[in-house]
């Protein structure tokens, strides 16, 4: 609704007029097809209505009913907002004894602090500190606010003491998950250890030198304690993941884009993945680097029943398994590849 003509000093100029409610514009918008001009309030629950200019009757795109309205409006041109706001205008207080007349862009400001208007907020000056509307000053009730205000504050603190509880109980829990955790790192480092001790006595042992050329003894002595040292790291790494559980092996995304990649990658370094291992993880985590089980969506779909013979370890936090070669030689070369491969999921991975 718009402002009565009434109450402007001078004359106001007929194009400043909503078609609608017949009244001075105020906030005006205007409809972008015909640029006709209306009060906000009024065109918004116009066309709520009617999809309809009300002027010349022209059509509005069904997009701007309901929350998209601003799709079609637009503010009025510059040249009828400055009109406007010179439009001098009397304080709507004037029956409660305001004289006071200013420019209509400045009427707000004056409102707020007319001291003629009713519900202009001030403070209470009996010592509670509320701020009411000034017509509600001589009913206001310190006692009564003063109650509320401690009942809120109460609820208040209720709800903090309860999440801070919350808070030190997940804490605590935490706690004794990395106790639990530390352990079973302890426990199965040394027991890797042994393992992979004992799988080494049984190797048969190095070509002495009398019997093996230069170049071969330098390859052995190179290559052998590092493919150790990484035997150990992977069993080590593999220990701390826990075994996933696949709900939904449909929900399979065989070309993740470089972004979720990074996201994954980010996750397996966090995990205490060897750098080495790592890359090569990665590398097959894509469709194109598959076992041809796995390489495009007709086989997979055709193997799916084979699926719950994978023995897979979980991307901390993520939706994403990895299947390791040497915890999956079962399945054969038709379905895992050297040293293993990373699927990441849209869901069902527990």
């Amino acid at each position: 609704m718009g402002y009565e003509v009434e109450r402007f000093v001078g004359v106001v100029d007929e194009e400043l007029f909503c078609p609608i409610c017949g009244l001075v514009l105020d906030s005006p918008l205007q409809i972008k097809d015909c640029e006709h001009c209306f009060c906000g309030s009024c065109i918004e629950e116009w066309l709520k209505h009617q999809r309809v200019c009300p002027v010349d009757r022209t059509p509005v795109p069904p997009s701007c009913e309901g929350s998209s309205l601003t799709s079609a409006l637009g503010p009025a041109p510059r040249i009828l907002r400055n009109l406007l706001s010179r439009l001098r205008i009397k304080c709507e207080n004037e029956v409660f004894g305001c004289q006071t007349v200013t420019h209509l862009e400045g009427l707000q400001l004056h409102l707020n602090q007319c001291e003629y208007n009713p519900r202009r907020p001030v403070e209470c000056d009996r010592g509670c500190g509320s701020v009411v509307p000034m017509d509600e000053l001589t009913q206001h009730n310190c006692i009564k606010e003063l109650r509320e205000k401690i009942t809120n504050q109460s609820l208040v603190i209720k709800t903090l003491s309860d999440q801070v509880s919350i808070l030190q109980q997940e804490l605590s829990d935490q706690r004794q998950e990395m106790t639990i955790l530390k352990e079973l790192v302890r426990s199965s480092a040394s027991s890797s250890s042994n393992s992979l001790r004992h799988t080494l006595s049984l190797l048969p042992p190095l070509p002495p030198l009398s019997s093996a050329s230069p170049s071969s003894v330098s390859s052995s002595q190179s290559n052998y304690p590092d493919e150790v040292e990484h035997a150990i790291q992977t069993s080590q790494w593999l220990s701390l993941l826990r075994p996933a559980r696949i709900r939904h092996w449909g929900g399979i995304i065989s070309t993740p884009d470089s972004i979720l990649q990074s996201i994954i990658r980010q996750a397996l370094s966090s995990s205490g993945c060897p750098q080495y291992l790592l890359v090569e993880l990665m590398a097959n985590a894509h469709e194109r680097r598959w076992p041809p089980g796995l390489s495009v969506l007709e086989t997979r779909q055709l193997n799916r029943s084979r699926y719950e013979q994978y023995v897979t370890k979980q991307v901390p936090g993520k939706q994403a398994v990895v299947i390791m070669a040497s915890e999956n030689e079962h399945m054969g070369d038709n379905m895992i590849v050297s040293p293993g491969m990373v699927i990441i999921f849209a869901h069902g991975v527990d």
